[in-house]
């Protein structure tokens, strides 16, 4: 199949496999490093209607330059499949970005350890196994890493316990991964504050967020481009930082 490919893209585009693209700051994320000339494997796991429409839309403005695959991350023989299939469709891989999560509260007394392989499987086993999966290929190519942690790792967010022991768990990944993996692969995250509200949660009423944006130096929430713009600058603009968290959240996490 790549030596179709071959014909018809550029090869000096970087092949990226990014988790949970199909919407929210995964499609904002997908949408920048398009625009940057990035050929896109897009992962979903329920989303389909969201990922077809992306691929088409990236598709129609460039032949051949995305594609889809669905995977459920808590298992683990798909997680190493989602980078085989991608080194099959284009050629290599040169950068894995660790989008996917799980997020919702768990409060002391009614964690269950459905909750806990959930939010660790999503946010932490399956970026470390597709990190293992992908490091041979991403050595061979220079390759980098970019994981999405979360702004509340210093500062656990109260009722979130399995959530903010998961992020936390990715930044260390992420430190350790830089370490593991050095020279040929740079390895970096991106801690979000507030760009855009959970969908359908009413604990995300109108006061909840004029709190939430009161605590922000800048008095405003972010957009996901702000978080895209991040991911674009780690990959294409940071040949020298690696191991590093870089905060994307407006001043919030100073000010709590």
């Amino acid at each position: 199949m790549h030596s179709n490919l071959e014909n018809q893209v550029d090869l000096t585009s970087k092949v990226v496999l990014i988790t949970g693209g199909a919407k929210r700051v995964g499609a904002a994320i997908c949408r920048e490093l398009h625009a940057q000339g990035a050929l896109l494997m897009i992962h979903y796991n329920q989303s389909q209607a969201e990922a077809r429409a992306l691929q088409a839309e990236f598709n129609l403005q460039r032949p051949n330059s995305a594609a889809i695959i669905q995977g459920d991350l808590l298992n683990a023989a798909i997680v190493s499949s989602l980078v085989s299939e991608t080194i099959r469709h284009f050629g290599r891989l040169d950068v894995l970005i660790n989008n996917a999560s799980s997020y919702y509260a768990t409060e002391i007394g009614q964690i269950n350890e459905e909750n806990w392989l959930d939010l660790i499987g999503s946010n932490l086993k399956a970026p470390m196994f597709l990190a293992q999966a992908a490091a041979p290929e991403l050595r061979k190519q220079g390759g980098t890493i970019v994981n999405i942690t979360d702004m509340h790792i210093e500062r656990p967010k109260k009722g979130y316990v399995v959530y903010s022991v998961a992020k936390a768990g990715l930044v260390t990944l992420t430190k350790s991964l830089a370490l593991e993996l050095s020279p040929e692969v740079r390895v970096n995250a991106v801690a979000p504050g507030p760009v855009q509200w959970p969908e359908n949660n009413p604990q995300f009423d109108e006061v909840y967020r004029q709190r939430v944006i009161s605590q922000t130096l800048l008095k405003r929430i972010g957009n996901p481009s702000d978080i895209a713009k991040a991911v674009k600058f780690l990959i294409y603009d940071a040949p020298f930082v690696t191991g590093h968290v870089l905060a994307v959240d407006g001043g919030r996490s100073l000010n709590l």
